[in-house]
Order: C-alpha cells, then structure tokens, then sequence
C-alpha cells in the first residue's frame, strides 16, 4: 500500500510535535518542564505520564540497567545540548550514580513526582515508543525508522517482510520491532560517550561496541539492546534468550 506524501507528511509533523514536547533540551517541553519541578507533585500530560511508566517498566524489565534517572551524570559529561552544537564537558568528572528509578520517580495516573535533584532523559525510550505509535498510525503496512529505532508492520513492499539492515546482513521483518545500542557515535573528549552506565555514574564500559536486537516491539527492542551492551559479551546472551527473536553483537 502506498501511504502517499500527505500521509508521510502526517507522520513526519507527528514526530516533530513529539520531539518538541519530549526534547530536554527546550525548557518549554513537557519534559524539561517536569524535570524543573523536582521535589513536589505536578501534573503532566497523558503523553509524559505513559513515557514516564514506560521508563519505570524498563528500569524493571532490565534489572535496572536501563534507568531514565541518569540525566545529572549525562550533564555532569558535558551532554548537556543537542549534540550538534558540541559538548560542554571535555575531561572525565567525578561519577553521579542514579538511584534506582522507583526511588526517585512516582506516577499516579497524571501526576508524577520527582525527587529533589533527580532528573530524567527519555532518549531511546521514547524513540522506541515512538516508532510503535507512529507504525500503528500510518496503517496496516508500514516501516518506521527513528534513529535506528524501527517497527515494521505487515508484510512489506513485496509480501515478504521489510529489508532491513542487521548488522552485517540484511534480513525481512513483519510485525517486529529491531534498534542498536552502541559506543562508537557522539563520542568526545577523553573516552566520553552519550551511553551511561548506571552502575558506574560514567560512560559505559562494556566489552561490546554495538548490539542490535529484534523483538516483538520497537520500544522492547531498545531496551533489550542497551541491556545487552551494558551487560557485556559474559551475560548478554544469557539475558536476551528467550526475550529477543535475533541479535547481532560485536
């Protein structure tokens, strides 16, 4: 089925109104509005409610590897504006470890509480979300790719699936979500990345360089990935067996 142009266009504008209000780098935006009210309940729209559990959901279903609450070490390296514009932090600062998400996050339907000083950065969480939202949106058979974040959806230009690079081959998705995590990109400074380890407070080091995963969503498929990186080569595997359908590591 061929979407057209103003159907692609309904879903471009629907990404850009997304970023606008999920960015952390607008003051105005949902998220950073929220962020600035650290210490007391507020509440927030049905949007940033949803993303907030679904940050819950992942800090749970990664053991805590994945935790939104790493916002206070991202700016302490210096990732404190879009990347484009450069870091602000060029030498390794001293660790900010998060406590674990539960701790300093609540949501009771749409009011949300954050702990004094906590801060929360949506990053892939949303782009994983996102692209099973915006996929459901566009119809029964479409493919959605936010930054390496994808979910394709139904059969595909030639009722065999959706080609999609994975790794170092191409393979045919239908109704499955796939991301990467990796090291490599928006690296700065001395050995700084954007990919915080939550258990150290710093850039990750793993022994991994990138992991990609497919799952039954584009939003597990996120977290999947960035747990299996940040476990590294000894128990990646073990984690992703049995949640994953197909991953590639190096």
């Amino acid at each position: 089925m061929d979407l057209g142009p103003a159907r692609l266009e309904e879903g471009a504008s629907f990404v850009r109104e997304m970023h606008r209000r999920l960015t952390r780098f607008d003051p105005e935006s949902d998220l950073s509005r929220f962020n600035a009210s650290a210490g007391r309940w507020v509440g927030v729209s049905e949007l940033l409610a949803t993303l907030l559990r679904e940050a819950l959901r992942a800090h749970e279903v990664s053991g805590g590897l994945v935790n939104a609450g790493v916002l206070p070490a991202m700016l302490a390296i210096g990732y404190t504006r879009d990347f484009a514009e450069g870091p602000t932090v060029l030498t390794t600062p001293e660790p900010h470890i998060p406590a674990p998400l539960p701790d300093v996050l609540e949501v009771r339907g749409e009011l949300a509480r954050l702990a004094p000083g906590a801060g929360v950065d949506l990053g892939g969480i949303a782009k994983g979300w996102l692209a099973d939202r915006l996929a459901e949106r566009l119809g029964e058979n479409a493919l959605v790719n936010l930054g390496g974040d994808l979910y394709a959806r139904g059969e595909g230009p030639d009722a065999e699936g959706w080609p999609v690079g994975f790794g170092e081959r191409t393979v045919l998705l239908r109704d499955a979500g796939a991301a990467t995590s990796g090291t490599e990109r928006r690296r700065w400074g001395e050995g700084l990345h954007h990919l915080i380890d939550p258990r150290l407070g710093l850039p990750a080091r793993s022994d991994l360089a990138e992991v990609s995963v497919i799952a039954d969503t584009a939003a597990d498929a996120e977290i999947f990935a960035k747990t299996a990186l940040l476990l590294g080569t000894g128990r990646a595997e073990e984690f992703l067996t049995g949640r994953s359908r197909g991953w590639w590591m190096r």
